[in-house]
């Protein structure tokens, strides 16, 4: 059995360079990748952390909506900042995907769109993921 890769984190927030400022901090990043993603209408910021002794954790996204029907100022309209997905690390996300759909499993994209980074990805129904919003990532 594999282990789950985690790709990030990703955390909604209101205040976009608020938050920017702030992670810096935390993390110790002072130069996170700062990406506008068109088609999915949000600002996200990727954090890498410190390198060293925790090298190939999880990173830290930060979105934030760039419209008003963005479906982050949906979420944060009714659950406000905070957590926002998990995002998992997936190595044939064409085969993932069919493989959750043929197990019953609720999709919210069953095609992959391109995300920040320019990778494949989708996000899993948090109906059926125990409330939680799981995206899939294809690994680079």
């Amino acid at each position: 059995m594999s282990t789950p890769l985690i790709s990030h984190l990703g955390i909604a927030v209101k205040d976009f360079e608020d938050a920017v400022k702030k992670y810096k901090l935390i993390t110790g990043d002072e130069k996170p990748a700062i990406h506008k993603v068109i088609d999915q209408k949000v600002n996200a910021a990727i954090f890498e952390g410190k390198k060293g002794c925790c090298e190939g954790g999880a990173r830290i996204e930060l979105i934030s909506p760039t419209s008003d029907d963005s479906p982050i100022q949906n979420f944060l309209e009714k659950k406000g900042e905070g957590l926002h997905h998990v995002c998992i690390y997936v190595k044939d996300i064409e085969k993932k995907i069919k493989e959750l759909k043929n197990a019953g499993i609720r999709l919210i994209d069953e095609k992959p769109k391109i995300g920040a980074e320019g990778n494949k990805i989708a996000f899993v129904h948090p109906k059926d993921t125990n409330g939680v919003l799981i995206e899939l990532e294809e690994m680079p």
